[in-house]
């Protein structure tokens, strides 16, 4: 490890990649969501917020970093 990546640490944080159970459609959320997050085509809850992360109410595609 070097001496940089010791004194910058990294967020915890990140944009995923969601699918919606319900309809199939993909969505940008962040993992830290403060606010309800619903799908754009069905209007179900993809994200509900839970004091720190948030709870992921659909499949995990991916995490961009």
């Amino acid at each position: 490890m070097s001496e940089w990546n010791k004194l910058i640490p990294k967020p915890s944080s990140n944009f995923l990649r969601v699918k919606c159970l319900k309809c199939g459609n993909e969505q940008l959320v962040f993992s830290h969501a403060t606010n309800r997050v619903t799908c754009n085509v069905c209007n179900e809850i993809l994200t509900a917020p839970a004091g720190g992360k948030a709870k992921i109410n659909g499949e995990i595609l991916s995490a961009l970093e």
